[in-house]
């Protein structure tokens, strides 16, 4: 493979830019700090094609995790520090990126049968102490990478803990990897928005199905636990009320918008992917609590088939609300409950399902789902 990606960074740049003005002179110069080094990766732009000189794949297929440390320095990816298969070890970073690895790839396998991150066994590769004072995770095209947060600040000027703490945010990051081996949405506007909230989708259910929470119980929150206690917020972002997640007078007040009447345009941060992708979070919210249960088990069904079967690198929201529907369709029954709520969910979000006829299913097994949806059966 020649095609190039770019980073997909946790932390959004109007965040840390936010840092930069309002904060100390610690807290300025860390921001700083993290957002030039962030801007070097992305301009060094990684080759998806040296993820096999550097093993992330098995010959078996079979997916196995390792996870690097850095040592402060930036060279990845690092040294070995736990492989798959070895009991854990004294540094807690090491333990929480393996175990979020696994966690991800356990929804992944079981709840959708995907067989790794590109489906083909792909392994997980996780490098953390990344940097000194690196205020950032992210996904490169074909490993995560963990910074520790300000832990070299002084207590009381602390605002992010270690990036390996948060089970959704490894779910995000990883999730990138599979949009990037599926539909590869284009990294700008409403495409790196509908990108952006895939990741906050997954990253959701990865830490609802470690949980074993209904819709009605999860949090929603992305980013939970990265904030320490001088922050006032609950998280980088909301799915169950975007512009909530934060307002603090360091990192400013979160800017999330969860309708598209208040749809944010800038040249900013890809054309905002990281602000408007709040809209199709909410929409997916409002439809699994609409629906009911866990929300893997059907909401996370259209997601997942309209990830990997109908959306492409120029998708937009419509697109996504259009496909979802016509998916939902699909796999539950024209007019089901299900379909009705991902009617509804977009259209809590300002945005009108162009609702035609779902695309008859494929031939083989196919032609027994079409029988069995005729018959009102299937479900």
């Amino acid at each position: 493979m020649s095609h190039r990606h770019s980073i997909f960074c946790i932390l959004p740049p109007h965040m840390l830019d936010q840092v930069a003005q309002n904060g100390s002179n610690a807290q300025r110069e860390m921001a700083a700090r993290t957002l030039s080094t962030s801007s070097q990766i992305r301009d060094r732009r990684v080759n998806v094609a040296s993820a096999v000189i550097r093993g992330a794949f098995t010959a078996a297929g079979t997916s196995q995790r390792t996870v690097y440390d850095a040592k402060f320095g930036t060279k990845l990816p690092g040294t070995v520090a736990r492989k798959e298969g070895d009991t854990p070890i004294a540094d807690v970073a090491v333990n929480e990126a393996y175990d979020g690895s696994g966690a991800t790839r356990d929804l992944y396998s079981v709840a959708f049968g995907r067989n790794s991150i590109d489906n083909n066994g792909m392994n997980l590769n996780s490098t953390v102490h990344y940097d000194k004072g690196y205020d950032n995770a992210f996904w490169d095209g074909q490993q995560m990478v963990y910074g520790d947060g300000d832990e070299d600040l002084p207590p009381a000027e602390r605002l992010f803990n270690r990036f390996t703490i948060s089970l959704d945010v490894i779910g995000h990051e990883l999730t990138h990897g599979v949009t990037q081996f599926e539909a590869n949405l284009v990294y700008r506007n409403q495409q790196g928005a509908l990108n952006e909230a895939i990741s906050d989708i997954f990253g959701s259910l990865v830490k609802q199905y470690q949980r074993g929470q209904t819709a009605a119980d999860a949090d929603w929150i992305i980013g939970e636990g990265l904030f320490t206690t001088n922050v006032n917020g609950v998280g980088i972002r909301s799915m169950k009320a975007p512009g909530t997640a934060y307002n603090d007078p360091v990192l400013g007040k979160d800017p999330q918008p969860a309708h598209m009447k208040d749809y944010v345009t800038t040249s900013q941060d890809n054309g905002g992917v990281h602000i408007n992708s709040g809209i199709v979070n909410h929409a997916f919210y409002l439809s699994a609590i609409e629906i009911g249960g866990y929300a893997w088990e059907k909401a996370g069904q259209i997601w997942y088939k309209t990830l990997t079967d109908k959306l492409t690198s120029n998708s937009n929201f419509q697109n996504a609300a259009d496909l979802t529907f016509q998916t939902a369709g699909e796999i539950f029954g024209v007019d089901s409950l299900e379909q009705l709520a991902i009617k509804n969910g977009w259209t809590g979000v300002g945005i009108t399902v162009n609702g035609t006829t779902p695309v008859p299913p494929p031939s083989g097994d196919g032609c027994l789902k079409g029988l069995l949806h005729s018959l009102g059966l299937a479900r």
